[in-house]
């Protein structure tokens, strides 16, 4: 049996103290659809918080812009390295990407960030 594919509240950044804690961490990685901002945490599973500026467009467009997002984290997130906190920004692009592209392109940076965070033996 596959572990569930859930969004619960225990898996997501919410308050300004939060967001701000990821953001000070400064370890960041990106490519041409997402930007993620990420930091350790002490938890046995993985955080997500979105950011979406008015870049991207009206309220409609932002919205359908998280909605994508959190649903690629929502498929994706048993991927994922676990024990980090992490910001997803999207970038503005031409077309709006697919559930798919967001979802790889999630997993890829998060396992680049989750090696720039992890210590190398000396």
């Amino acid at each position: 049996m596959s572990p569930p594919l859930t969004f619960p509240q225990s898996i997501r950044l919410k308050t300004p103290d939060e967001f701000k804690a990821v953001y000070d961490r400064k370890r960041s990685v990106s490519d041409a659809l997402l930007v993620i901002y990420a930091k350790e945490n002490t938890l046995s599973h993985s955080r997500v918080g979105l950011s979406v500026s008015k870049k991207i467009g009206n309220a409609v467009a932002r919205n359908r812009c998280k909605r994508l997002f959190r649903e690629a984290y929502r498929l994706s997130q048993h991927e994922l390295p676990v024990g980090f906190d992490l910001i997803m920004i999207p970038r503005n692009v031409p077309r709006e990407p697919t559930v798919a592209e967001l979802g790889e392109s999630l997993v890829k940076l998060a396992r680049d960030a989750a090696r720039k965070l992890t210590p190398r033996p000396a």
